[in-house]
């Protein structure tokens, strides 16, 4: 059978060209790799996971992921392309349950890029791959023609040990398990919009860039049962809990009081007419965990003030049924949260 004769499934067909244009995070996305890569790659649920695990014939547990990064600006209040490289590719890992050890950097470069720049994206890479403790181990560079690049795009591959026998995926998830926070929401997506737009505020918002490892590990030496975790980037909080809510199946409720958004991120969305829930974070991430592990995990969390210091509980898992995610309001009332249909800030990462 030729190429020509494999027929592309009904969704797209339907909307070949929002596909193509589409940014990533949202419902085209899920589609995209539910009905297009998972099938032919054969991998099933493991398709919605940050990073693959799998174990090598001596029996070492690894984990492994890429991500490509194409962020505009290339530099932004908090961080960088360089930073944000690493530091997405470290999260994916950690959000499995891996300690991250080793990056691959495929960098394709416009025609006419500064040397000045390129040194400090490298050397921002450099910094934030000695911070979260990995080494970059191998690369490529590419040159495309001037006009065809924004200056840099970056891949970023990594590997990472799992040393626990915990299965940190969705489909671990369970019924009572509670929900945590590791903090306020949607300051990247802010961040870049606000440099893009050249925005002036009254104060700088900063982009929550970080890497989450550290804390992670720190769970697991210290013998939190951890279901699953996921890191908060294109589609926001929303987004995210309506992946792991499908491939769980189950129902998710989270209060809207225990969700913190910075004041100024919350302004800004409101003239701009964005809904924080769905905006993109790149320090940000959810745990699910059993009830009677939620102190241990907000104890040892405490001990990481940027990446856990403001650790909340924002919900529960409910019954295995519609596979829901419903918001509780300020005075009782729920709103069904979707999964987002469109990009609300396209190339934010």
């Amino acid at each position: 059978m030729s190429l020509e004769q494999i027929s592309c499934p009904i969704a797209f067909q339907q909307y070949p060209q929002i596909l193509l244009a589409h940014g990533g995070g949202g419902r085209l996305t899920h589609q995209l790799i539910s009905e297009i890569f998972a099938p032919a790659f054969g991998m099933g649920d493991r398709a919605q996971q940050d990073a693959a695990t799998f174990a090598l014939p001596l029996g070492q547990k690894l984990a492994f992921t890429t991500d490509s990064y194409v962020v505009k600006p290339l530099f932004f209040a908090g961080g960088d392309i360089g930073a944000l490289a690493v530091n997405g590719t470290v999260n994916d890992l950690a959000m499995v349950g891996a300690k991250p050890l080793y990056l691959s950097a495929g960098f394709i470069l416009e025609e006419g890029l500064p040397m000045e720049t390129l040194w400090r994206v490298v050397q921002s890479m450099r910094q934030a791959a000695a911070i979260a403790g990995v080494q970059i181990v191998t690369g490529d560079t590419k040159v495309v023609d001037r006009g065809k690049g924004d200056g840099i795009f970056i891949n970023t591959s990594g590997i990472g040990a799992i040393a626990t026998d915990l299965e940190i995926a969705p489909r671990s998830i369970r019924e009572g398990d509670v929900i945590l926070l590791n903090g306020d929401i949607g300051r990247h997506g802010i961040a870049i919009m606000a440099a893009r737009e050249g925005l002036a505020f009254e104060t700088e918002i900063q982009s929550d860039c970080m890497a989450l490892a550290d804390l992670v590990m720190a769970w697991l030496e210290g013998g939190v049962e951890i279901h699953a975790l996921r890191d908060l980037t294109r589609g926001g909080l929303a987004t995210s809990l309506n992946e792991l809510a499908s491939t769980a199946n189950v129902n998710i409720t989270i209060e809207e009081s225990a969700i913190a958004v910075q004041d100024d991120v919350r302004a800004v969305c409101e003239i701009l007419g964005l809904d924080p829930l769905y905006v993109a974070n790149e320090g940000r991430f959810v745990a699910f965990v059993p009830e009677s592990e939620v102190d241990q995990a907000i104890a040892i969390a405490r001990n990481f003030p940027e990446a856990g210091g403001q650790m909340r509980v924002i919900g529960r898992v409910g019954d295995r049924n519609q596979s829901l995610v419903s918001m509780r309001g300020q005075i009782g009332l729920h709103r069904i949260l979707s999964m987002l249909s469109g990009e609300q800030l396209p190339r934010i990462c």
